[in-house]
Formats: C-alpha cells, sequence, structure tokens
C-alpha cells in the first residue's frame, strides 16, 4: 500500500467524506525535508492500512488546498477526521510523532 495522491479535484471526496480518518503530507519535489518523511509516509500506509488513509498533495500543482487550509512551510502534514483537521505536524519529525498523533485520532 501506497500513499495516494491527493490533489484539489479529489480533496472533497477522498479527504473530507472519507470514513475514515486520513493524514496528508503536503509536499514538493524541490523540499529536501519532505523527502526525508517520504519514506515514513510509506510506511504509515502500510502499517495502516484500512484504519487511515495516508495521502500526498503537491503543494506546486494543488496550490487551492494548500492556501485554504493555510499551508506556509512544509512539510506540512494535517490529520483530518470526519472533514476536520485534528492535528498538524510541521517539518520533519521523528516517525514516533506520527505515530503517536495518529493513534490519538484512532
Amino acid at each position: 500500500m501506497k500513499p495516494i495522491e491527493i490533489t484539489d479535484g479529489n480533496f472533497e471526496t477522498d479527504v473530507l467524506q472519507s470514513d475514515i480518518p486520513v493524514i496528508i503530507d503536503f509536499w514538493a519535489a524541490w523540499c529536501a525535508p519532505c523527502r526525508m518523511i517520504a519514506p515514513i509516509m510509506e510506511e504509515l500506509a502500510q502499517e495502516y492500512d484500512g484504519r487511515v488513509k495516508v495521502g500526498k498533495l503537491d503543494v506546486d500543482v494543488n496550490q487551492q488546498t494548500a492556501i485554504k487550509y493555510g499551508v506556509r512551510s512544509i512539510p506540512t502534514v494535517l490529520i483530518i477526521k470526519n472533514g476536520e483537521v485534528v492535528d498538524t505536524i510541521i517539518g520533519a519529525l521523528p516517525k514516533t510523532v506520527f505515530v503517536d498523533k495518529l493513534e490519538a485520532v484512532l
């Protein structure tokens, strides 16, 4: 299981209407810290398959969603449950931080 690609076009259906929590990595190809957390997001996609939807949103291509959610620095990771942002993680942090925050919403 790999993270799904989230876009301005599918954000409403894949994220806001999801029946399970969604963790979204707002990233860009030129962002070195984003590349550092990419393997963490892939591991989370496998470990939480069926319990949490893991997505990646390229801010260079999908600016509307990034602006709507006030993403000013990347990587920014949002955890959304029932259409609401329940947690925000900014920067390249250890995997344990992501796991702890996910476990808190499950």
